[in-house]
């Protein structure tokens, strides 16, 4: 009997030693989460998600996002945060200094930022952030890298000062240069609204399209661009967004409101000369991403973005790993029980 058992133990070892170690390429922090990719398409890649806006109430959106794109996906996730000098992920810090009390203003922190150096893909939910300028530095540098990255709602004002980022003297702009459009107002009543959006007809067929329906979130639609115009030269629209006049989702059309572009690709050309491709979304909210439609598309835009449109198919899930309540959006964080966590607690 005991030898058997050794001689099993024996083969088992060298299987295990054999066997290559499953590795995610973040290692284990209480500062961000990781999430490690099962099977599925996008075995072999990671994504970094930051969640750092103080409205939208992106570090509720951003995990439950990490979740499916590794559960269902396959890609290796982490996602990083906004936190305070306590380290717990803080939605209610302030954005600009108080009059008079400008030297009391904190800075924004995300640690972790390092890590987007192993990144295939940075989803970027950042708003009016004021970073030193090393995190600063690393966020640039994969700007300038060729990678990927997609951009959600307020992402297109993600920084309240320039970037350190130049190219041939000029300085770049997050919102406008890179992502081809900033927020120049609610194209309609803020909070109030909501949005149905629509594919582009002649777009029906494009691989981040393949399986979407129904895309709807009660968040407002953003106008990028001054009336009369329209998106920057090398963007393609691909979702228009509808205002309606209220925030269900049958409410009835906004008989004065256009629609305008609320998702659009684009490629963005770096200092060395490579072509990254770009996707934004002004739609993108932790209660707009209730949209099983708005979500299928941003993760068909991740597979895109990455150059593995091949691998796109209309029936992988895009459900929840895990019961999703999201908070509704605002600044009246006590009447919304905002309060300020340690990033575990948003572990999905």
């Amino acid at each position: 009997m005991f030898p058997k058992i050794r001689l099993a133990f024996f083969f088992a070892s060298i299987l295990a030693l054999c066997t290559p170690s499953y590795s995610h390429p973040v290692p284990d922090s209480p500062k961000w989460l990781t999430y490690a990719g099962g099977d599925g398409p996008g075995k072999g890649k990671h994504i970094v998600l930051i969640a750092a806006d103080q409205e939208y109430r992106s570090e509720q959106a951003m995990p439950m996002m990490a979740g499916i794109l590794s559960k269902h996906h396959g890609f290796d996730c982490t996602v990083l945060f906004c936190v305070n000098e306590k380290g717990e992920v803080d939605p209610t810090m302030p954005v600009y200094p108080k009059k008079g009390a400008e030297a009391d203003f904190k800075e924004h922190r995300i640690p972790g930022l390092e890590n987007l150096a192993s990144a295939d893909l940075v989803v970027f939910f950042n708003r009016l952030l004021t970073l030193p300028k090393e995190q600063l530095d690393l966020i640039v540098a994969y700007l300038d890298s060729g990678k990927p990255m997609i951009a959600l709602r307020t992402a297109n004002h993600g920084f309240r000062g320039a970037i350190p980022y130049k190219i041939d003297g000029k300085n770049v702009n997050f919102g406008r240069d890179i992502l081809g459009g900033a927020f120049m107002g609610h194209h309609g009543r803020w909070h109030a609204d909501s949005t149905r959006g629509t594919i582009v007809e002649e777009l029906k067929d494009h691989p981040i399209s393949r399986g979407v329906t129904d895309i709807w979130g009660p968040s407002d639609v953003y106008r990028t661009y001054k009336e009369g115009t329209g998106l920057p030269e090398g963007c393609t629209a691909l979702v228009w967004g509808q205002p309606l006049m209220g925030r269900n989702h049958g409410d009835k059309t906004n008989p004065d409101k256009e629609a305008l572009p609320v998702a659009w690709f684009k490629n963005w050309k770096t200092s060395k000369g490579q072509n990254a491709r770009v996707f934004q979304s002004t739609m993108g909210s932790a209660k707009d991403l209730q949209s099983a439609g708005l979500r299928r598309l941003i993760i068909n835009a991740a597979y895109w973005g990455m150059e593995l449109e091949s691998k796109i198919t209309g029936d992988r899930s895009v459900e929840y790993i895990a019961p999703y309540s999201p908070l509704a959006s605002g600044f009246n964080y006590e009447k919304l029980g905002v309060t300020p966590k340690l990033p575990k607690a948003y572990q999905q």
